[in-house]
């Protein structure tokens, strides 16, 4: 069964928002027509009240509302994909963290079984190639370099659900992992690195396309020791994640950043733990210890002490209005951050767009871009949304 709906203002892909009606066919979107105004008496269409866009997509999400994707408890998984699916986050790269070799291999069985029934959209490794010196909110000890046997594994189990994976390029046999994953099509993105702009240049050289959280769990830029963000940050090949909470990036660096990469370049990420969308208080973070507080998260020391940002509670909904605060760019320019760019960057073609073919995966904004309607695969959701 078909069903158009009808709106003054519909952000199309070309960047454009007017008005337009939508029809949605089962879980795809079947035809889009540009309207030179609504028509004043329905013809069929259902009115929409607010601004239509495409679902939200994050490539960069860990946990939400409790739920967590480093589990091999399916209902775990399935709460944090259902939080962010709530607040309009349609499309979902399930992230997962340090542990151990096994029982990382454990969680992309769950998550690639979850992905050929169509519940997410991809798997990222943000784990286990990364720098012990730039390792953030993943336990040290269980960080490793690269080796033949271990990127195989990897990629057995993710199958042809693993998009992405998070490696530390100075770090010994990086660059052939790199040369490995690429050929297996997997998306390398360079972070958790204590490298400099000559490890960075090599890993784009070899493929690599994404910067993780730029400028998080990563040297800073020094006028002699630039590091590896200038690099990430004006190469053309390169997609540049950006956590846009206010606690992992100050506006100005925000604002900075989408000047000198382009909006085009720019994924908005949540790199979200389980405490999003839940109260101020102590949760995990894989095996570690997290507090939150005023809606920071940050690990806790064995001496009880605050310790380095752990994950965010952020969801691409308050990304998206945090950026447009921050930059003073318009919506209709911020809000492909959040859904074409990531979609084009990680080959999802069927998120990210409102177009003839493209998933139903819709949201609905209010004049301050809160959801207030989501639809995933063609079906509205009742969930409350922020």
């Amino acid at each position: 069964m078909s069903q158009a709906y009808e709106s003054a203002t519909v952000l199309w892909p070309d960047g454009s928002v007017g008005p337009g009606r939508i029809t949605v066919t089962g879980d795809r979107i079947t035809g889009t027509e540009a309207l030179g105004a609504v028509p004043p008496v329905s013809t069929g269409a259902v009115r929409i009240d607010g601004l239509i866009a495409p679902g939200y997509v994050d490539t960069h999400v860990h946990a939400g509302g409790g739920g967590d994707f480093a589990s091999t408890d399916l209902d775990e998984v399935l709460l944090a994909r259902n939080f962010h699916r709530s607040q309009g986050t349609t499309g979902i790269i399930a992230s997962v963290v340090t542990d151990t070799v096994e029982q990382i291999l454990a969680e992309l069985e769950l998550l690639a079984g979850l992905c050929d029934r169509g519940e997410l959209d991809g798997i990222h490794l943000e784990t286990p190639f990364l720098s012990a010196a730039r390792c953030g909110a993943h336990p040290p000890a269980l960080l490793r370099d690269p080796d033949p046997a271990t990127v195989e594994q990897l990629i057995e189990a993710g199958r042809e659900h693993l998009s992405m994976i998070t490696i530390a390029p100075e770090l010994p046999g990086a660059l052939d992992a790199i040369d490995r994953f690429v050929a297996a099509e997997v998306t390398v993105a360079v972070g958790h690195t204590a490298g400099g702009a000559e490890d960075a240049r090599a890993a784009v050289d070899h493929g690599a396309r994404v910067a993780t959280h730029l400028f998080n769990a990563m040297n800073p830029i020094h006028h002699r020791m630039p590091g590896p963000v200038p690099v990430l940050l004006t190469d053309e090949r390169v997609a540049v994640e950006l956590v846009c909470d206010g606690h992992h990036l100050a506006g100005e660096v925000i604002a900075m950043a989408i000047e000198a990469a382009g909006t085009e370049r720019t994924v908005l990420i949540t790199d979200a733990m389980a405490a999003a969308g839940l109260a101020d208080g102590e949760y995990r973070l894989g095996t570690l210890r997290v507090k939150v507080a005023g809606g920071k998260a940050t690990l806790v020391n064995a001496d009880g002490s605050e310790g380095s940002i752990a994950g965010s509670t952020l969801t691409l909904a308050e990304a998206v209005r945090n950026v447009v605060r921050f930059t003073g760019l318009t919506p209709a320019q911020v809000l492909p951050m959040a859904t074409a760019n990531p979609a084009r960057v990680h080959a999802l073609d069927d998120l990210g767009r409102i177009a003839t073919g493209a998933r139903a995966d819709l949201v609905v904004l209010d004049q301050d871009l809160v959801v207030t309607r989501v639809m995933a695969r063609g079906a509205w959701l009742d969930h409350p949304t922020t």
